[in-house]
């Protein structure tokens, strides 16, 4: 639900800082006082439409930044959208803020992090829904008709076994389109597949072989220096210089000085067995260093050969990858690639078998979903208009309109025909109305009354209300052209709704602001030469003269008029609590 409402210099409002408690929100006060500049910012925090003329005179920017509570019913898919941005920093509160500037710059962030207008609308669609004349209004979006159809239906278990099947054909026709696409070609796909395995398996490749070569060609190239300093370390070992003596002549020498020592001082025999073992490691050394000179190879064709191999190597890894493990990999999806091709038209044929045994089956589960969703549909109509009627709409009809379109690439259908069909079914879904007996219906999304729609919305709200998971909902002029009686009973049923939303209502109507569990009152003032908008909670003394005003005058008979309307609403909750 929405917890707090931030607006800085947006149209008229100066600087407001709301808290909202759960149940039903009431804003009253004058028209043009700012009330629906309120919603307008809260549409525009949820993604709406912002720009700069919603700037307050005077200001570089406007800014609106709206705190919300997550109920568990939309805790999961949020909490999903947010993690896959990066996004989520408590999962029981998200923040949405707007930032709109002069120079056109026009900022959304959610959490704080910058984020597109669009994903702030999505994030936005799961916590308010607003009901009025706004673009935000959910009822006025033909592609939500099914989805409330359905949300009234109960056709959630249905739709998830379609949906598995609907997935499955996906899948098989994305691998059909890939199959075709290659067939096409194929015999070019399947030379160049072959040249390319025979390729990376003439040069017999194994891990390794790059680090090897690499050392081979060091050893070659270098073979000359390698020879003289390993022969120099033998000379120095074995026959030392002119100058100086061989170095295991001189370690004999020691080894015989210490082996002396020890016969005189037992205690120093660890000296002589020291130096007697370095006397044995210099003497392999210097067998080790003779081997290892006499088999350095001068060898140039080999070097040639060597480095034909490294190029080869480096060839390879141009064309196929950057080790030679990626180009064995590489080889290795080539051969089933080829192998693939191979049977690509048995592949192409067991598909098409595949595909058109999903499009009966799909076609089966489509017509159970479109039978309920007809059953429901009549049941929808009735309570919808049961519900106008009470809200003094006792001429309208509702009435849910299905159909399908026809599409050769369809599900099949009767005749031989084939209808079009998605992630929903084949239906086509949409409500129509007739608001005045003897015009007709027509469809709902081009009702001109806000009033009335306010009103159908209301009446679907209260018809689905186990369904509907969105925790806030916004009704802005939904008294238009009704009084006070009707007025009575549309705030009965937003408090009746209430009792599992959270409901903020824009209301002139004394008889259905009564009911609100919490009363703001709007105003503007003018202080120093400037229009600001102010808004006041309403409780008490407050609240009745606030009803009294909205009557007319404060007079005793207002003041009555709004104690009658406070009793009559309590003695109304008490007797549904």
């Amino acid at each position: 639900m929405l917890h707090e409402l931030n607006i800085a210099n947006f149209a008229i409002i100066s600087q407001l800082r709301l808290t909202f408690e759960h149940g039903l929100v009431i804003f009253t006060g004058e028209t043009g006082a700012g009330k629906s500049i309120i919603l307008d910012a809260l549409e525009a925090v949820l993604g709406g439409r912002a720009d700069t003329t919603t700037i307050r005179t005077g200001a570089d920017f406007a800014q609106i930044e709206a705190t919300f509570k997550l109920e568990a019913a939309i805790r999961r898919p949020i909490i999903a959208l947010l993690e896959s941005e990066g996004l989520l920093d408590d999962p029981d509160t998200v923040v949405l803020s707007r930032e709109i500037r002069l120079e056109g710059r026009n900022t959304a962030r959610i959490n704080g992090r910058m984020v597109t207008a669009a994903f702030q609308r999505q994030i936005g669609a799961y916590l308010v829904d607003i009901h009025g004349q706004s673009e935000h209004l959910s009822l006025l979006h033909v592609r939500n008709h099914l989805d409330l159809l359905d949300s009234f239906a109960g056709n959630s278990a249905l739709l998830m076994d379609y949906r598995n099947s609907y997935e499955h054909l996906l899948r098989v026709r994305r691998e059909l389109q890939t199959l075709r696409v290659r067939e096409k070609d194929a015999g070019r796909q399947a030379e160049l597949l072959a040249f390319q395995i025979q390729e990376i398996e003439t040069a017999k490749l194994q891990p390794g072989d790059e680090e090897e070569l690499q050392q081979e060609r060091t050893r070659l190239a270098n073979a000359e220096n390698l020879a003289n300093y390993s022969k120099t370390a033998a000379l120095l070992i074995d026959e030392g210089t002119p100058e100086v003596p061989p170095i295991s002549d001189l370690l004999g020498e020691v080894v015989e000085a210490l082996h002396s020592l020890s016969r005189i001082d037992q205690s120093t025999s660890n000296y002589f067995d020291k130096a007697q073992s370095s006397l044995r490691v210099l003497q392999d050394l210097s067998i080790e260093l003779q081997n290892y000179a006499d088999g350095i190879e001068f060898n140039p064709r080999l070097l040639d050969r060597i480095e034909e191999r490294i190029d080869l190597v480096n060839r390879l890894k141009r064309k196929y990858g950057p080790t030679i493990e990626a180009i064995l990999s590489f080889a290795q999806e080539a051969k089933q690639d080829l192998k693939t091709i191979t049977h690509v038209d048995e592949r192409i044929q067991e598909l098409e078998a595949d595909e058109e045994q999903l499009l009966r089956t799909l076609a089966l589960k489509a017509q159970v979903l479109s039978l309920a969703r007809r059953e429901s549909a009549e049941r929808l109509s009735h309570f919808v208009e049961e519900e106008l009627e009470d809200l003094r709409m006792a001429d309208a009809h509702f009435q849910v309109v299905m159909g399908t379109r026809p599409d050769e690439q369809g599900l099949p259908a009767q005749d031989d025909a084939r209808i079009a069909f998605d992630s929903t079914g084949s239906d086509q879904v949409e409500f129509f109305v007739e608001t005045n007996p003897g015009e007709g219906f027509k469809p709902l999304v081009k009702i001109a009354s806000g009033g009335e729609t306010s009103r159908l919305m209301l009446a679907l709200k209260n018809v689905l209300v186990k369904e509907d998971i969105v925790p806030t909902l916004v009704f802005d002029e939904i008294d238009q052209g009704i009084g006070g009686r009707v007025g009575m009973i549309v705030g009965e049923k937003l408090w009746s709704l209430s009792r599992q939303h959270q409901v903020m209502c824009v209301t002139h109507l004394p008889q259905l602001a009564a009911f609100g569990d919490q009363h703001f009152r709007v105003t503007k003032e003018l202080l120093d030469q400037r229009t600001h908008t102010e808004v006041l909670p309403l409780i008490g003394e407050n609240r009745k003269h606030e009803l009294a005003l909205m009557f007319g005058p404060i007079s005793e008979g207002t003041l009555q008029s709004a104690d009658e309307i406070l009793r009559s609403v309590q003695d109304r909750i008490q007797s549904r609590t």
